[in-house]
């Protein structure tokens, strides 16, 4: 076979990983609002089993209208039970969201409830039970305590608003950076959460509640690296290893039906956001391709013949010198990385590094036995002018970029 031939197919061979690569980073930044929903072969095999067995009520889907929420707390409380069960209408709107670092973000906006003292519904809170908490708030100052902003009173009850801002800790996922997604939450809870209080979103608040619409949210939101998928209200379910400390039977409130071995739904509000990929591309792919380009045009000055050598200079401690600079260029980038990531598991794109850290050595070990004529049975280094191993570059490159992502996926 022709050199020029070979290498013909050593392109063809690299542009179809490469196609395969894109086609799998469209997959991974695809963002897929059924992750909301429930499980539907988990509740094929949870056909039969009673409720309380089965792991696929530990959150539930998204709440998209009035009688999903009805269902759900009918499912779980069985409500006929539990009387009277007060519920509590609870809408957000979301103006601002940033992330701090790898496990905080702060968010601001106006939470309200609307409080409805009709005697059909059975309902009248006393004022210390009016109210919210954000249980998993870690911020302190004077933007601990919501701000009163309206309330207004009306023959059946009374709507009051609150201006908040919060910070909250949450166990990100960042294995998948850069093409990952996060769900921040609010967690809320009632003011007084000892009783049989259960908040529900106030769906008739909004525009459209579905699957697919985005709400509860600032148009004009500042995400800066990130971008708005979705917003959708859920309840997880909550089982706590104390009592908080009540010990007898309390008539009717929630120690009645929670404890170390009962369950409770909280209300959630969860605002689903993507991560643009065109700046960590530039901050950390695109030096790490550059790198790689530039390892190969090293690796193309390999040659035994004197008029090739004497034009491109090449000699095995000029070999090592070239890829002792790129290493630590690839090693102080990987640093900054690390440091954004701190106290995280292994990202995607670390893998990259890691492989290029490997890479690198192989390559200046093909340098030099090439420089020593190292012979052993391995004639291929030598075959050419070391025309193998410069073929292989960027198809095995490639091929492995693709088994990364494909196992990271």
């Amino acid at each position: 076979m022709s050199t020029k031939n070979a290498w013909q197919i050593s392109i063809a061979i690299s542009v179809i990983f490469v196609a395969i690569l894109s086609g799998l980073w469209w997959q991974m930044a695809r963002y897929d609002n059924s992750d909301s929903l429930y499980d539907t072969d988990c509740h094929k095999r949870c056909a039969g089993i009673p409720l309380q067995d089965c792991n696929c009520i530990e959150q539930s889907a998204q709440l998209k209208d009035q009688a999903t929420v009805t269902r759900y707390l009918k499912k779980v409380m069985a409500e006929d039970a539990i009387a009277p069960l007060k519920k509590i209408p609870t809408g957000l709107f979301i103006q601002s969201l940033k992330f701090y670092n790898s496990s905080e973000v702060s968010l601001t906006g106006y939470l309200w409830q609307r409080y409805d003292y009709s005697e059909s519904n059975a309902l009248r809170l006393e004022e210390g039970e009016i109210g919210f908490i954000f249980p998993e708030q870690v911020n302190s100052g004077s933007d601990i305590t919501p701000i009163e902003v309206y309330r207004e009173k009306t023959a059946q009850g009374e709507l009051i608003g609150w201006y908040f801002e919060v910070t909250v800790r949450q166990p990100f996922d960042y294995s998948k950076y850069p093409f990952d997604h996060k769900t921040v939450w609010l967690r809320i809870w009632p003011k007084d959460f000892t009783k049989n209080i259960v908040l529900t979103p106030h769906l008739a608040s909004y525009k459209g509640t579905g699957i697919k619409d985005r709400f509860a949210y600032e148009k004009a939101i500042v995400l800066g690296s990130w971008s708005h998928q979705d917003t959708y209200f859920n309840y997880k379910l909550a089982t706590y290893d104390t009592n908080f400390g009540f010990l007898q039977n309390l008539g009717d409130t929630r120690n009645d039906i929670v404890g170390w071995d009962k369950q409770f739904p909280e209300l959630h509000m969860n605002i689903v956001v993507k991560r643009k990929f065109e700046n960590a591309f530039v901050v950390y792919l695109l030096p790490l391709f550059l790198i790689t380009a530039l390892l190969f045009g090293a690796t193309l000055t390999i040659s035994s013949e004197k008029k090739t050598k004497d034009s491109l200079g090449f000699n095995a401690f000029g070999f090592i010198g070239a890829t002792s600079g790129l290493f630590f260029v690839l090693m102080l980038a990987h640093i900054q990385l690390r440091q954004e990531f701190e106290g995280t598991s292994i990202v995607y794109i670390e893998y990259f590094y890691i492989f290029m850290y490997i890479f690198l050595v192989l390559v200046t070990a093909n340098a030099y036995l090439f420089s020593i004529r190292y012979k052993g049975g391995k004639n291929w280094i030598v075959y050419r002018n070391n025309l193998l191993p410069k073929l292989l570059f960027w198809p095995i490159f490639t091929c492995v970029l693709v088994i990364i992502t494909y196992w990271i996926m």
